[in-house]
């Protein structure tokens, strides 16, 4: 094949791959083949990395996964002091999952879901689940400065814009807004409104548009942030930390009474381990069955994309993003890239594999080797209605690069899919796994957890019983719920979690009884998932 990003996806025009769809299923590991992000080219130096030729046969923490969820753990971890040795695992090259995959934005659905919420769990909790999303802006600006890679990564504020091409749609958001105006102040106070005419003037938008909200949000280079924090915890810490690419865990066994750790087979071999913490997100549960209904797999469509010739200088700077909505349910999203060199790509993807009849072909499919024909064409063809043709202008041409461009020629530079992860309830999964959730029993050690010397139990397993832990099920807003939910979930595997306080939210926590409720729910998984992955100005 001549071009990789041109990849020609035939296998998925039908719905899920076959083998890997359907949303009880447990699903398999990741495509060996997966089409090229924008992102991810140039690789990175430890794209493919390990940092001994064999496994060792021993680690305190095994984290399956190298994507923002496991280095948000990992640094938290490495950073607290404690005397630990950590192994990441990653079943194909470093960050190559959803990260690597995404759009880059940091921008927080607030106004959105807030009405829902406080329905669902009080005002309280409401409030907090929304402060937990908008905290990562800081966060990551933070994570960027302290990692010394705020230029690389790309790390900024901008001016996020939700444009609205729907009226009904539009008025009732501004209802919404309204509503979390009034109950939260400070957080909604860089909210502004603009209705259809003044919209499209400041914003250059299509003259189909009816208005728009905005506020400040992020974005960054979600990889090159990734792999820039794993390069120095390689550096700084290389008897504490290791990094094993192509090495896919393929099952995990129990502990016994003669082996009371977990024991995780590898295509590396075998590693033992008090703590194994699942940061694979819509690749749960290959290892985790039970977890089907509560973490489904969607896959969605990127591009990079060259901007129209004509299209105003302040879209294409890298200081805004956008969210378009319509009167279909789904979203489509777009950031740029900034900097004073290459061609100024928008970095626009769409929502939900709907298919014909918004079927929604995407929902089990685990295969980003290929992507649904009727996403591909909306991405490739939505930006130029959206803005406006007199707004787009003719097409631009590529910048001649000496023949060793590996990208397409025309608008449309990179067309790629990525596989993200539905929370069956809407709330991401972080805690330690019950065994009724694993369908494995935990270690003997457990039984007299509290009996043992505490010295021997700080020294050995940070204070904590051994344990399955995760944090995944972002609903498609990983930007705004990894991070911190990785770095809580750290927090409990170190047995700090008071110092939690009050920034994580109780409710994302992992209960026996939210797992039963959400595998109980009469709706089938992908139905009610499906429903959440549309940002909440849809519901009444």
């Amino acid at each position: 094949m001549g071009n990789c990003v041109s990849r020609q996806c035939t296998a998925s025009i039908n719905g899920p791959v076959a083998g890997q769809g359907g949303t009880n299923a447990p699903l398999g590991l990741p495509s060996n083949d997966p089409t090229v992000s924008f992102w991810t080219v140039p690789p990175s130096s430890i794209a493919n990395h390990r940092s001994q030729a064999t496994l060792p046969s021993h680690a305190d923490i095994v984290i399956i996964g190298s994507g923002i969820t496991g280095t948000s753990f990992a640094r938290t971890v490495l950073s607290h002091g404690e005397p630990v040795h950590i192994v990441m695992l990653e079943a194909r090259e470093t960050c190559s999952g959803a990260t690597g995959r995404n759009g880059g934005h940091i921008n927080a659905p607030t106004y959105h879901d807030y009405s829902a919420m406080k329905r669902q769990f009080g005002i309280d909790m409401a409030k907090a689940i929304m402060r937990f999303r908008l905290s990562h802006l800081e966060e990551m600006k933070r994570v960027a400065a302290e990692e010394h890679l705020v230029e690389e990564s790309q790390c900024r504020e901008v001016e996020a814009v939700d444009v609205y091409f729907d009226q009904g749609l539009f008025e009732k958001a501004k209802r919404k807004l309204e509503v979390y105006r009034r109950d939260m102040p400070v957080e909604s106070s860089s909210y502004r409104v603009f209705e259809a005419s003044e919209a499209i003037e400041k914003f250059h938008l299509s003259p189909l548009a009816v208005g728009c909200t905005t506020t400040v949000a992020g974005a960054l280079h979600p990889y090159r942030l990734v792999t820039g924090i794993l390069s120095r915890l390689l550096k700084d810490y290389p008897k504490d930390f290791e990094l094993y690419t192509q090495t896919p865990c393929t099952s995990i066994t129990q502990p016994s009474a003669s082996e009371p750790f977990y024991t995780l087979t590898t295509s590396l071999g075998r590693i033992t381990t008090p703590h194994v913490v699942h940061a694979t997100n819509a690749y749960a549960s290959s290892l985790l069955p039970s977890l089907a209904r509560a973490i489904v797999p969607v896959r969605e469509t990127m591009t990079a994309q060259r901007p129209g010739t004509s299209l105003h200088p302040s879209t294409g700077s890298g200081a805004r993003s956008f969210v378009f909505f319509s009167r279909r349910a789904g979203f489509d999203y777009l950031t740029q890239f900034p900097g004073p060199t290459g061609e100024h790509e928008l970095m626009f993807g769409a929502g939900l594999e709907d298919g014909v009849g918004g079927e929604g072909e995407g929902l089990g499919v685990t295969d980003d080797g290929g992507y649904d024909v009727h996403s591909a064409v909306h991405v490739s063809g939505a930006l130029p209605v959206y803005f406006g043709e007199g707004n787009w202008g003719s097409e631009s041409a590529p910048v001649d690069n000496e023949g060793n461009d590996a990208w397409n020629r025309g608008r449309v530079k990179a067309l790629w899919s990525g596989i993200l992860s539905l929370s069956g309830d809407g709330l991401p999964w972080v805690g330690r796994l019950p065994e009724r959730v694993t369908g494995r029993k935990q270690s003997p050690l457990n039984r007299n957890w509290f009996s043992l010397d505490e010295k021997v139990r700080r020294e050995d397993h940070f204070g904590v019983a051994p344990g399955e832990w995760i944090a995944a099920g972002y609903s498609g807003e990983g930007m705004v719920h990894a991070w911190m939910s990785a770095k809580a979930l750290a927090y409990m595997v170190l047995g700090v979690e008071d110092g939690l306080g009050e920034w994580f939210p109780g409710v994302f926590k992992v209960t026996e009884e939210r797992w039963k409720r959400c595998t109980r729910a009469k709706a089938t998984a992908g139905t009610s998932a499906a429903s959440i992955h549309k940002r909440g100005v849809y519901d009444d």
